[in-house]
């Protein structure tokens, strides 16, 4: 395949074809051909078409678990801010007035649309080839899979986009273009993404052939969302503009009313054909690192420490860019300077409370007076996030047995030397205690900090994505490496929701899975407990009868989306989650926090402004650069507002 300039069109270098070999049953067995490109002969091979599907999976970590990608995702949301250490990578997304989105904002405006297009050409690659060399539906169809999966998300992200990379439509290219002319979104749905996710259904197996590989309710899942968010446009409830203009109709001639349908009709199916996949009985084992790549998770991009290669990123000491899992280093606030009685308290460890604290991004207190404001019956407050910091300093060396803390009480290892409380105590008296701005309560050993007094610099950590290692040996470990567990991509307990919000707008139902019954499902296993993550200590409390008691009985999209933030906090949702149903600036058109020092506890509202063109994001300036087009029609390619 020649070397092309155009960003998406550009050829796939690798350092290794990964060969997948095996059985149903079996792991993946990597076996490296170092390879610099994909070219049209060698796709009509087997090894060539199995390298490709292979690198289909592979790039996903250049996305799910990337620190850019996720600030493009969750920054500027209700979810998170800017935290004390941003830089314009983040000042740009939050929309706060100290950046300014733009089509050059950083390592995050380019993510999408620079992995996306090679991915594309190359599962069309495969597609066109696999027939030749007698490859199985099943795995062109994982090809099918995959060219949708990429051109939904870019269509949620930057509207239109083009479906001709240079030798026709859905065709794979070999060769250099130059210029390039983008499809609009309803084209994209009917021809590229709903089309290629209906074959992929019908042709995926029901369990996958090899672990984490692609089966049928993968499917049925992206299938229901695409519906569900085309219905969504279609229907245009607030009159967000699109690009390139288009008329809100369908080229079928079907409605919105029918995609809603549809959205609700295919994730019903996925409930009622679970396959391999279920939901778990309590929220704390969905994100528990030990329990990794289990059966509620159906989509990941996986990671491994055993090998360096196969992992794609360096184990012991890792920057943040190409495929290094390093998205939760962005919401770690630095704990690391957590001093007691003369002693770092609070080391870099790589377990999954602490981790690698990079502060770019910060959650704003309506996080936690508001979303997650049932912290004691609802387990997912406490499944999401770190609340409380525990002295490891025995693991750094010291051989101080206790510290004198808070009150003059002694603490040893294991101890909390700071928490966040659930709840605002006005009996809180903040005495820059530990050097992060801690305040005591009496008889309290721990310095505490209120949930409505958080700042920029010190906020509870995102537990759920931390990191995770089995070779510490008792250590500290290697903190400062890149995360080698799998990141989340798609999850069983999706179907309910999808479901649910295309009942709300309007989705015929069956007996026994309205809004309202699909959302208590989830709201029943968040109120299992089987282990306190705060106070670290076992806890076997079932509260689900009380959660379900507490659902309105009148399910709202508003509802729907507190329900999703508070179960998929901080994975990469949200931002889609609010374009989709048009509720961005409602949801987070302003926010409080404190400010970027560890001792100020006085919050101040910050307003965003957040305008209709921001419901797509900029076409990147690389693209633009690398066409062969006139300013004029530079600009005409570019979305309106950037």
């Amino acid at each position: 395949m020649k070397k092309n300039k155009l960003t998406h069109f550009k050829s796939i270098l690798i350092l290794g074809i990964l060969v997948i070999m095996g059985s149903c049953s079996e792991e993946f067995v990597l076996e490296e051909t170092p390879r610099s490109s994909f070219t049209p002969d060698f796709f009509r091979t087997e090894l060539g078409v199995q390298g490709g599907i292979t690198y289909l999976y592979s790039n996903l970590r250049y996305l799910y678990g990337d620190a850019y990608f996720l600030n493009a995702t969750e920054t500027g949301t209700d979810e998170y801010v800017a935290a004390q250490s941003a830089d314009n990578n983040f000042l740009d997304y939050d929309l706060a007035g100290r950046g300014d989105l733009n089509s050059d904002s950083g390592f995050s405006v380019g993510a999408v649309w620079g992995n996306s297009f090679p991915a594309i050409n190359t599962a069309s690659g495969i597609i066109e080839n696999a027939e030749a060399v007698g490859l199985d539906n099943s795995l062109i169809a994982e090809a099918r899979f995959f060219r949708a999966f990429y051109y939904f998300l870019l269509v949620q992200t930057h509207g239109g986009v083009p479906l001709d990379l240079g030798a026709g439509e859905l065709k794979f290219n070999n060769s250099a273009a130059r210029t390039s002319v983008r499809n609009t979104v309803p084209e994209v749905y009917t021809k590229a993404v709903i089309p290629d996710l209906i074959t992929a259904v019908n042709d995926l197996p029901e369990t996958p052939r090899l672990t984490g590989t692609l089966t049928k309710n993968v499917a049925r899942l992206y299938l229901a969302k695409a519906y569900l968010t085309y219905a969504w446009w279609l229907q245009n409830p607030n009159n967000i503009p699109t690009y390139p203009e288009a008329p809100r109709t369908d080229p079928d001639g079907r409605d919105a009313a029918y995609y809603f349908q549809q959205a609700y009709n295919v994730a019903v199916q996925g409930v009622d054909n679970p396959g391999p996949y279920r939901l778990l009985d309590y929220f704390y084992d969905v994100h528990v690192a030990t329990n990794d790549r289990h059966s509620e998770m159906m989509l990941y991009a996986d990671r491994t420490e055993e090998s360096q290669i196969y992992n794609g990123a360096d184990i012991n000491f890792s920057g943040t860019g190409g495929g290094a899992n390093t998205a939760v280093w962005m919401v770690t606030s630095n704990y690391t300077t957590i001093n007691v009685d003369g002693v770092p308290a609070v080391q870099r460890e790589a377990a999954q409370s602490y981790g690698r604290p990079w502060t770019r991004m910060a959650p704003p207190i309506e996080v936690l007076t508001e979303t997650f404001d049932d912290k004691d019956l609802d387990s997912r407050y406490d499944g999401t996030f770190v609340t409380s910091y525990r002295g490891n300093w025995d693991k750094g060396g010291s051989t101080a047995e206790t510290l004198t803390a808070a009150n003059g009480i002694e603490i040893a290892p294991g101890d909390a030397v700071i928490s966040f409380l659930d709840e605002y105590n006005p009996d809180v008296q903040y005495v820059n205690g530990a050097n992060i701005g801690g305040g005591v309560l009496p008889g309290r050993s721990d310095y505490v900090i209120n949930p409505n007094e958080i700042n920029r610099r010190f906020y509870p950590g995102l537990w759920k994505l931390g990191t995770y290692r089995t070779d510490n040996a008792g250590g500290l470990g290697s903190p400062n490496g890149a995360i080698t567990r799998p990141f989340p991509i798609a999850k069983f307990s999706e179907f309910y929701f999808v479901a649910a919000e295309a009942a709300v707008k309007g989705a015929a139902t069956q007996a026994g899975k309205s809004a309202r019954q699909l959302i208590n499902v989830i709201r029943a296993r968040a109120g299992k407990w089987r282990f306190d993550n705060g106070e670290q200590e076992v806890r076997m409390e079932d509260n689900s009868a009380t959660l379900v008691a507490n659902t309105p009985a009148t399910i709202t999209i508003d509802y729907i989306l507190q329900e999703r933030s508070r179960e998929y906090f901080g994975e990469g949702y949200r931002w889609y989650d609010l374009v989709r149903t048009q509720k961005w600036a409602e949801f987070a058109a302003s926010y409080t926090i404190a400010g970027d020092n560890a001792t100020d506890h006085n919050p101040q509202v910050i307003n965003r402004t957040i305008e209709p063109y921001h419901y797509l994001r900029p076409i990147p300036q690389g693209q633009l650069d690398n066409m062969d087009l006139s300013a004029a029609e530079k600009a005409a390619y570019q979305n309106p507002g950037y």
